[in-house]
């Protein structure tokens, strides 16, 4: 570094800053200026007492009138305390495998506060980018890999050449690839992680501040340990991702490309892109070492939970698809109510592919107490209470005790995935998906109640004046269509991830039990593949 970046980086200039003991008298742009070196320095320098500091200063500066971006800003400052806790707390191997991490739901809060902030559109390019990078590492950390992939792709179309993104996401490249049961697939993610890594290396990457000279040394040796492993050359000249069919009829084709795009296909190759190679739902589970006699009982309920979410994702995007009047709907007599529904074949579609998506979650959760052996009792298994010993009311939640510490990514990943959707019990409930409590809201009116859509926002401020109050529905929750095929095909995403975290945490399981069994006799039984012809 030279002399400016030495003194900028200095611990003597983050021991003046922690000297300032009041900043009521500084204008806001200085007090945040003041608080986010404080907050940088103090993790440079492994100072947790300056962290602490920071996040009291943050205190302060939230007593003050701020706008949008100040707002969104704060945020970015408290998520990097919390992760500079996090990352104390980490040194130690075990800490770093705890499933429940007060360090991690903070730091999540914040970085999703940000985001879902209308304040986050009106920051610069780098700073939105910044945020989208952290919280991209956060879920990989957290084992939810596919989900991570999507930010730091975010941030990719934002800034193409964006440092950060490029190399942790060829870390997390890496980290998906070794949890893979399926060797091919893992060597091409490892080749998508070399070209990421070597990409965040060159001349021609963007990185925001000076200083990264470290950081930059670590992708390269990372790329250099995959290079030494791998034969690129050879994967490369093997590697065809484009020339695979995509159909014989142009329905066919339009359909997967657009699963493609949205990169909703069972495999994890179409994590990598939108290549014809992953137009197909490969992923199934990996071999399972069962006892003599016993059947295929999980093989076959994961079938049919692929089945399932094969069946939502199409009749969400028949649903979408729909230009005319289908001939199912001719002659249903249906009287005008003055409020403008939307009532059509495809709307219930979305409707029904939105329902069949949700029930995913708490079959998900029936799955892992067959599997781990969790012995609950039927009618308690959700996709909530499967994690712990004690879910009641008014009750502390107990992790169970397989899961403390229990180095499984995969379904950590789909611990997380659970307690983002659905834990509204905590004080810090905002660090769910951001759409959860509109998510949930839907479902339980679909479910039970009075679910009604408009092709127009009829209960907006805009729309409420004494003629439509006068023909409000009191008992319907009211969505527009386009919120509900938002937030369909987000839901479908959600369940696209935690099918594949169930498959890769199976895997990982199975290779501890392989450990734990020793050179014990297992005899192979194959099992047919399930032809196409047969599913009429």
């Amino acid at each position: 570094m030279d002399d400016g970046i030495s003194d900028k980086y200095s611990e003597t200039t983050l021991n003046e800053l922690l000297s300032v003991e009041n900043i009521n008298r500084l204008v806001n742009q200085t007090a945040f200026d003041l608080v986010g070196k404080i907050i940088d320095l103090s993790d440079f320098h492994d100072r947790p007492e300056g962290t602490s500091r920071g996040l009291e200063l943050c205190d302060e500066v939230a007593e003050r009138s701020l706008d949008d971006e100040e707002t969104v800003l704060l945020h970015y400052f408290r998520a990097n305390a919390w992760a500079s806790r996090r990352k104390t707390k980490h040194r130690d191997t075990k800490a770093a495998w705890a499933w429940e991490q007060p360090e991690i739901l903070r730091e999540l809060f914040h970085l999703r506060n940000a985001l879902r902030h209308s304040g986050f559109k009106q920051l610069d390019n780098i700073r939105r980018c910044q945020i989208l990078t952290n919280a991209a590492n956060l879920l990989n950390t957290l084992g939810r890999c596919t989900e991570a992939i999507e930010y730091w792709n975010r941030v990719l179309d934002i800034i193409p050449r964006f440092g950060m993104a490029l190399g942790n996401r060829g870390y997390g490249y890496m980290s998906y690839a070794r949890t893979l049961y399926d060797q091919g697939n893992a060597i091409a993610m490892m080749k998508f992680a070399h070209d990421d890594l070597r990409q965040a290396t060159a001349s021609s990457a963007f990185f925001e501040s000076p200083g990264h000279d470290e950081v930059k040394e670590a992708m390269a040796r990372e790329a250099d340990d995959i290079a030494a492993h791998i034969d690129l050359e050879k994967v490369i000249g093997s590697l065809e991702l484009e020339n695979y069919s995509l159909g014989s009829s142009k329905g066919e084709r339009a359909y997967r490309n657009w699963c493609l795009e949205h990169r909703l296909f069972l495999t994890p190759l179409n994590d990598l892109g939108p290549y014809p190679i992953a137009a197909r739902d490969i992923l199934t589970l990996p071999n399972l070492v069962l006892g003599v006699g016993e059947p295929p009982t999980l093989i076959a309920f994961f079938n049919q939970l692929k089945q399932e979410y094969v069946a939502a994702r199409y009749l969400y995007y028949g649903g979408t698809r729909q230009g005319k009047t289908h001939f199912a709907d001719r002659g249903v007599l249906l009287y005008d109510t003055l409020d403008y529904p939307a009532y059509s074949l495809a709307v219930e579609q979305i409707k029904a592919a939105y329902r069949m998506a949700y029930s995913l979650f708490d079959k998900l959760a029936f799955f892992i107490n067959a599997y781990w052996q969790l012995c609950m009792e039927e009618r308690s298994i959700n996709f909530r209470s499967v994690w712990y010993t004690t879910l009641k009311k008014g009750k502390p939640r107990v992790l169970r005790d397989c899961f403390i510490g229990y180095e499984n990514w995969p379904l950590r990943g789909l611990f997380w995935l659970s307690k983002d959707l659905l834990d509204r019990d905590t004080e810090l409930a905002d660090t769910m998906e951001p759409d959860a409590e509109a998510l949930n809201a839907i479902r339980n009116h679909l479910e039970h109640k009075y679910l009604k859509v408009h092709d127009w926002p009829w209960t907006s401020e805009c729309y409420a004046d004494a003629i439509h109050d006068s023909l409000r529905d009191s008992m319907a929750y009211s969505v527009t269509r386009g919120d509900l095929e938002a937030k369909s095909l987000r839901l479908i995403k959600l369940v696209r991830a935690g099918l594949i975290y169930l498959s890769l945490a199976v895997h990982r399981e199975e290779q501890l039990r392989a450990k734990q069994r020793g050179d014990g006799l297992v005899m192979p039984m194959e099992l047919n593949t399930w032809p196409d012809d047969w599913k009429r």
